[in-house]
């Protein structure tokens, strides 16, 4: 009898109760057929009616873990964007570093981490795991304002730059504006691509966490946001970052994208409904 891959999805919470029933809504529609999971959310929310949500949740055939947060702080969205600052990204961190070590402490095959914002389509999880990749993340597309294009949640290097900066010589902005059309244009091409930083919808080996992945600050590095020191400590572990764009998740980043959902889960054949 062909044993399944263990996989832990893990995630932590703090939502908006109409966006985080979407969301839970999606991951009651992961195909498992091939693979085993489990579930391990760690509650930061600050709205009661999320957490009971949380708290009610159920999943065939799956064991579901909530965590209570500490120190619970107001996190501020609205539909221009989202609102950050030191002590929420950190503690983010140390939310995701609880997740893999839970996930290694039970010798789970991968970790799936996700945002609570976050929809798929029913095979992204098997079909990432299928990659062989030791770090892959589902590519989504946000407008990070509401006058934007859509980006991704990918980038090539740095920050958040989205072309190959040209070593010893500087580039025009018409250079710069022609590699970055070129990258975002390559990856609305369904293909598995080699990134510079990734994040919210990742697939993590077993491998990469027993190498030491985490989200710890590096302390001789200023950018901003968890995912860029978990990044790059993951390259400088020897692992490689990776895109896949079959299968593109959706991101409910403002509520006025809950009308988009439907549209979502019927394009995917969503069994499973709210």
């Amino acid at each position: 009898m062909k044993v399944k891959p263990r996989i832990l999805v893990g995630c932590p919470v703090c939502q908006k109760p109409d966006i985080l029933k979407e969301f839970l809504n999606s991951l009651q529609n992961i195909n498992k057929e091939e693979i085993d999971i489990d579930f391990l959310f760690i509650d930061d929310n600050v709205v009661e009616e999320s957490s009971s949500l949380l708290k009610s949740l159920s999943f065939t055939g799956a064991k579901v873990d909530v965590l209570e947060g500490k120190c619970k702080d107001n996190y501020m969205c609205n539909e221009h964007t989202h609102t950050w600052n030191n002590n929420l990204v950190w503690k983010v961190a140390e939310f995701k570093n609880i997740i893999i070590q839970h996930a290694k402490n039970k010798n789970y095959d991968y970790l799936f981490l996700i945002d609570s914002d976050i929809l798929l389509q029913p095979i992204t999880v098997q079909h990432l795991m299928e990659q062989k990749k030791d770090i892959i993340s589902e590519i989504f597309w946000t407008k990070w304002t509401p006058e934007s294009i859509e980006l991704p949640q990918v980038w090539v290097c740095d920050q958040y730059t989205l072309y190959e900066p040209a070593l010893n010589m500087s580039l025009s902005s018409d250079q710069i504006n022609a590699k970055v059309i070129e990258f975002i244009n390559n990856l609305r091409i369904p293909g598995v691509y080699k990134v510079g930083g990734l994040g919210a919808c990742t697939l993590i080996s077993k491998n990469a966490i027993n190498k030491g992945v985490s989200f710890d600050r590096i302390y001789n590095i200023s950018f901003w946001g968890e995912d860029r020191h978990f990044c790059i400590r993951s390259v400088a572990l020897g692992l490689e970052l990776y895109v896949d764009t079959n299968y593109p998740a959706y991101h409910i980043y403002r509520e006025s994208e809950l009308e988009g959902a439907n549209e979502f889960k019927i394009r995917c054949n969503y069994k499973n409904y709210n």
